[in-house]
């Protein structure tokens, strides 16, 4: 072979290796940790990671194959949850998608460098997460569940379903910015509705039962449920009592109604998880959380038992009905 042959072919021996060599090297895998403040047997939680896993699906990423997810589960309590953030956190995931006010709580103390998306907290500025939800500027984005606007769309509801409503008890959690912005909302147009307001705070299970009971000792009463961890904890209690002291009731998510509630107003949670997905791909991607504009909800639901409407003896507005996005018989 002559000099200049065995130059030309070894010159193109040498680019071909490296572009063989990358061919066969496997795919990076990531790593997302995942936080939810819930336990893992909880249906609406399992229907959230569902969409979430779609999202993502649709993005192009694979557990299992170009991703690996860690999940942890707190099963609302707070020493475990603390304990799961400090454990995500220690395996350096990416990023970390988390569920409510509690996680990212305990997550913000474990952590001011690794990426967090969460799917649903109420007040983000608030509570101190985020500098302003269009420039959050910290590790930490997300979608709100809803503005405080929505709050006094709950009693308009009550009156509109409960004529007869003369008084309503407010469930909040009193610990949090939240609890109080949604009932200093519902405060300020009670007035314009002829309703007396009575603050319930939300603590643990024989609190509810004995405030609710007292409550319903007095007639024409209501129930507003604000949006919480704890009210959702508790939600088949809160519902149980509404039914067993007949009190019309007003719920900040479906999955009261599906459980028996009466009727309920907020935003497509599920919806949400499913958009959660595609922060979790830019970040992935390269951008900064900070630089991720927090996200309120773009669909909201109207959900109504009529089942539960009779057994209180209530008729209720065709054109309300007719609203609804959903109605359960």
């Amino acid at each position: 072979m002559k000099r200049r042959e065995f130059i030309t072919l070894l010159c193109g021996a040498t680019t071909t290796w490296p572009l063989a060599a990358r061919a066969q090297q496997p795919e990076r895998v990531r790593r997302i940790g995942v936080l939810m403040p819930v336990s893992e047997d909880d249906p609406v939680s399992r229907e959230r990671m569902a969409a979430f896993l779609q999202g993502l699906q649709q993005l192009g990423w694979s557990d299992g194959r170009n991703v690996r997810i860690d999940y942890r589960w707190g099963a609302n309590d707070a020493d475990r949850i603390r304990r799961y953030a400090a454990e995500l956190v220690a395996l350096a995931p990416d990023v970390i998608l988390t569920g409510g006010t509690q996680s990212v709580a305990a997550l913000q103390q474990a952590t001011r460098t690794v990426p967090i998306v969460f799917g649903s907290v109420i007040d983000p500025v608030g509570a101190g997460y985020v500098e302003s939800l269009a420039r959050p500027g910290g590790n930490i984005t997300g979608f709100t569940l809803f503005e405080y606007g929505i709050s006094p769309k709950w009693l308009e509801l009550l009156k509109q379903i409960a004529p007869q409503v003369t008084r309503a008890a407010v469930l909040r959690d009193p610990t949090t910015a939240s609890g109080n912005g949604q009932l200093g909302a519902i405060q300020g147009v009670a007035p314009s509705f002829g309703i007396e307001l009575r603050p319930i705070d939300v603590r643990d299970a024989g609190d509810i039962e004995r405030s609710v009971a007292a409550f319903a000792r007095t007639s024409n009463g209501g129930l507003i449920v604000t949006s919480s961890a704890l009210a959702f904890s508790h939600h088949d209690l809160i519902v149980e009592l509404a039914a067993r002291y007949r009190l019309p009731a007003v719920y900040p998510a479906r999955f009261f109604v599906s459980s028996g509630g009466l009727i309920s107003y907020g935003p497509d949670r599920v919806e949400q998880y499913h958009g959660a997905a595609g922060y979790v791909d830019r970040i992935l991607k390269g951008e900064k959380p900070g630089d991720l504009p927090v996200q309120a909800p773009t669909k909201y639901e109207l959900v109504i038992n009529l089942k539960t409407a009779k057994a209180l003896g209530l008729t209720l507005p065709p054109s309300l009905l007719a609203q609804a996005n959903e109605v359960i018989e």
